[in-house]
């Protein structure tokens, strides 16, 4: 797996409709009149805070999450990562997108694809945690 870093996001908050039904997998048809109110996606993923940045996710090992090649994620730097979190890594200076992993005193970098095995961290590995994944955005264009 590769990370493309992305930085922060530039440019203004842009708002966008959000309606107040939810809208069917099948043939939606929204209208003027379920406009709910207007969101921002910068407020919406915290996008202008200086503790967020984006990166591109490239390989299959995270699709059990629902992180799948060319999707970007929403890494927020100033969280503290936590059992269980999803994160972006320095793993011995490769940079990894996995899910951390706190057991008994060891610390596991835990893809989300059975066709990858566990890393264990060992004392002679080096491990910077360069931020929590917070979203995903994928473009199903693709």
């Amino acid at each position: 797996m590769t990370i493309t870093f992305l930085g922060t996001p530039t440019g203004g908050p842009d708002l966008h409709p959000r309606y107040a039904f939810r809208v069917p997998a099948g043939f939606p048809s929204p209208a003027d009149d379920h406009l709910e109110r207007h969101i921002s996606l910068d407020q919406l993923f915290d996008l202008r805070a200086p503790h967020v940045y984006l990166v591109q996710v490239e390989g299959d090992s995270m699709r059990g999450a629902g992180i799948f090649s060319g999707d970007i994620v929403i890494v927020d730097r100033g969280r503290e990562a936590e059992h269980g979190d999803i994160v972006i890594a320095a793993f011995n200076t490769e940079p990894v997108c996995k899910r951390l992993f706190r057991r008994e005193g060891m610390v596991i970098l835990q893809s989300e694809n059975p066709a990858y095995p566990p890393r264990h961290v060992l004392e002679s590995d080096e491990l910077v945690v360069w931020g929590v994944v917070r979203y995903s955005v994928r473009d199903h264009a693709q």
